[in-house]
């Protein structure tokens, strides 16, 4: 950590504009790029998350990850040229030309209480098997973690977040690989007996082929997932500063595509770690206390491997890459803040003919209140019956909207501002009520929502699309 707080700090020493700080001035190679990119998919949820995930059921969550080459095709075919066309560092100056000043507004406004929702998550459930393994303070090790990416961050802006994800890419990876074979090759009977006892036990499925829409299927989480790849590389300023660092369309498009492909097979590791545990446990009940065997606690059982089963040195590699994980993602959250604050706010309604030095100001400054409000919301994530799903809602109700924004300003023609306006207010309405509805209580008894929650997105999106576009179709047959 100490390594990459300096690293990082020192590119503060080089001569440096606001758009170095902000897109490393275009003239970064596509390979570090590629490796950010994928670095900031990989948070310290994906690390710990998806190996419990697969622990307790099955590989149905890897259909998300089938769903990123179908996204990364449609970004580098029309969001990578359109982003390096428009020559903005806001993802969000798009939506000004097509719906006027509010959708640009809005959509920032929005992208900013994400990020604070996410990098608070991010560090929380960071700091959690830290304090499972370790029985460190979970308000310390927020703290810490976050002082120390906010030090590197503030130094040395965009470059040093693209450096340090690129190094921490390759350590979680390292992390990830070195864990999964140490597991395979400690099995009784070889490594084949994981993929004999995941068999026995249905590990591999990725679930139903069912077409219920209240249950994740393979086909709601596919449908989730393209969704939630579409907002990522459509309308996320983290991936569209990534367009605008790299040295020609031609490279941006390499990047893109390296990161987003280069997470299929490492999300498929991260799966493959959890069914090698539960057949590694499977195996050799003995080695897994009592406590860690309720399906409540699945989200533990790689915690407690990495410090009971590995060996010493391996155990800080695997600690190395949770952290690397965390602090990847929340690096470039703290940047892409900082450039949202300055071109959509400040320049805009504060000041529009602010100079080079007050620019960089600016972008420090804002840099640094975001990531101490990141900690503050991280604390307060603490004692939160449960982060993820407190995430989840958050960011459905936060982002939900702005992926149908865009979508009706890139398809839709002759799209009138107030329809538009009024298909974002139905559409987060109706993802509101998805995201905070789930349960509803009637005669003492439980109903649960008809539709599964990954569906929340969609239905949110789809409803703000066809209200704009149908209310204008209407509106513009009328004028004929």
């Amino acid at each position: 950590m100490l390594a990459i707080i300096l690293f990082g700090a020192s590119f503060y020493f080089k001569k440096r504009s606001a758009d170095d700080y902000i897109t490393g001035g275009g003239r970064l190679p596509s390979w570090a790029i590629g490796m950010s990119i994928f670095a900031t998919f990989v948070s310290s949820i994906s690390f710990l998350a998806l190996p419990g995930n697969a622990y307790l059921s099955n590989w149905s969550g890897f259909v998300f990850s089938l769903s990123i080459p179908i996204a990364a095709v449609l970004a580098v075919k029309f969001f990578v040229p359109l982003y390096r066309g428009i020559k903005n560092p806001s993802a969000y100056y798009y939506l000004e030309t097509k719906f006027g000043p509010w959708a640009r507004t809005y959509a920032s406004i929005c992208y900013l209480l994400t990020q604070l929702a996410r990098m608070g998550a991010i560090m929380y459930l960071l700091a959690l098997p830290m304090n499972v393994m370790f029985g460190w303070s979970i308000p310390v090790i927020i703290i810490i973690t976050g002082i120390s990416v906010l030090i590197y961050s503030i130094m040395g802006g965009f470059e040093a977040v693209i450096w340090t994800d690129a190094i921490q890419g390759i350590v979680l990876i390292t992390g990830a690989l070195a864990c999964l074979l140490i597991i395979m090759f400690s099995m009784p009977e070889g490594p084949g007996q994981v993929f004999t006892i995941g068999a026995e036990h249905d590990k591999f499925s990725l679930g139903s082929f069912g077409f219920s829409l209240s249950e994740g299927t393979f086909w709601v989480i596919l449908v989730y997932g393209l969704f939630i790849n579409l907002q990522n590389f459509g309308v996320d300023q983290n991936y569209v500063q990534r367009y605008l660092s790299a040295k020609s369309d031609k490279e941006a498009v390499k990047s893109t595509l390296l990161g987003s492909l280069l997470y299929v097979p490492v999300s498929l590791l991260f799966f493959f770690i959890g069914t090698a545990l539960f057949a590694y446990y499977q195996a050799m009940p003995e080695l897994l206390p009592v406590e860690f065997r309720g399906v409540d606690q699945a989200d533990k059982v790689f915690p407690y491997f990495i410090v009971s089963g590995l060996p010493v040195g391996m155990t800080g590699l695997l600690i190395a890459s949770i952290f690397a994980a965390g602090m990847s993602t929340i690096s470039t959250s703290i940047n892409s803040s900082a450039t949202i604050i300055l071109t959509d706010h400040y320049k805009k309604y504060i000041s529009p003919d602010i100079n080079g030095k007050g620019e960089m100001r600016v972008l420090l400054s804002s840099s640094f209140v975001m990531g101490v409000l990141a900690i503050v919301v991280a604390i307060a994530f603490n004692g939160v019956k449960s982060a993820l799903e407190a995430w989840w809602a958050l960011s459905a109700i936060f982002s939900g909207g702005i992926l149908g924004l865009f979508l009706l300003g890139f398809i839709g023609k002759n799209i009138k501002q107030k329809y538009a306006a009024i298909g974002v207010a139905l559409g987060v309405l109706v993802i509101g009520w998805m995201s905070l509805s789930p349960v509803i209580l009637e005669e003492g008894m439980r109903f649960r929502s008809t539709f599964h929650a990954n569906l929340t997105i969609v239905f949110g999106t789809v409803v703000i699309f066809l209200v704009g576009f149908l209310l204008s179709a209407i509106a513009n047959k009328k004028s004929k």
